[in-house]
């Protein structure tokens, strides 16, 4: 069922499938909720799956700035913001505890939402994500890729690195399915792809976060991962008290679309171990 919330004047969409233990799906940069679809189709059968699409995706308004900041604070939105967006929606839905996992920058507002709101978790997870903060080199790239997009538009910029997240394998074998997420990612707009970029840039190392806590913390990484190397995410795999740790063969930065049936096995396990 698609559902909209109000959120400091912006309208944000989500979608709540079957019944049972909550699990809140959060999408990275240049998707929306239905990057999941695969996940939602399975996992709808043994719990509740609320999957929004975070503001300025899919069918959410874009944050505003001025809603958000103090004067003379900050003139960004912060992933801590789309953490907020979050929390309101299961402050609508009346959930006072779920499970939460998010996918690329989906984990970074997961993380977020650990630090801030750790009362209404019961495990989350990072699906080819990372807790470490941007290094100088990347948000550098960042910067010229905001000014790439300002120059180009987003969707010439996200036709020329979507392809760049899969696997040589997935690539060779399924072009189709590169070009269906292309063709999906047309609605974004220069200016969502760039505030997802500048909360990025700015967001800090949550590793603590990782080491902190007490709850359970899954780990899904990829081989073939040139957004969250394999190699990064594995010095965090020791962090938390609790780590349930996956590496998926030849899979890039997708292993939704890439590995479908074994991710969908993998997340089960961890919803209901």
């Amino acid at each position: 069922m698609r559902k909209t919330i109000s959120y400091q004047a912006s309208a944000i969409s989500y979608s709540v499938y079957g019944m049972g233990t909550a699990v809140v799906l959060l999408h990275g940069f240049g998707e929306d909720g239905r990057i999941w679809d695969a996940q939602v189709s399975f996992l709808q059968q043994h719990c509740r799956l609320i999957v929004p699409d975070i503001p300025g995706s899919g069918n959410s308004a874009l944050l505003q700035v001025q809603d958000l900041s103090a004067a003379g604070q900050r003139s960004f939105v912060s992933i801590d913001d789309y953490a907020d967006v979050v929390y309101a929606i299961l402050e609508a839905e009346k959930i006072d505890h779920c499970l939460m996992l998010g996918h690329s920058m989906g984990g970074y507002i997961t993380l977020a939402f650990a630090e801030k709101y750790p009362e209404r978790l019961t495990g989350f997870g990072l699906v080819h994500s990372t807790a470490f903060a941007d290094s100088e080199e990347k948000k550098q790239m960042r910067a010229k890729a905001i000014e790439t997009i300002g120059r180009y538009g987003a969707q010439p910029f996200l036709k020329n690195t979507i392809p760049n997240l899969f696997g040589r394998s997935f690539k060779e074998k399924h072009p189709e399915r590169i070009s269906q997420l292309i063709d999906a990612a047309a609605g974004f707009t220069a200016e969502a792809l760039q505030q997802y970029y500048q909360a990025m840039i700015h967001r800090p190392d949550r590793c603590q976060v990782l080491k902190s806590n007490r709850l359970p913390v899954l780990f899904v990484m990829g081989t073939e991962d040139v957004a969250a190397p394999m190699d990064d995410v594995l010095k965090q795999v020791s962090l938390p008290g609790i780590s349930y740790i996956h590496v998926l063969p030849d899979c890039g930065h997708m292993g939704m679309w890439e590995a479908p049936d074994t991710l969908n096995q993998l997340l089960l396990a961890f919803i209901h171990p």
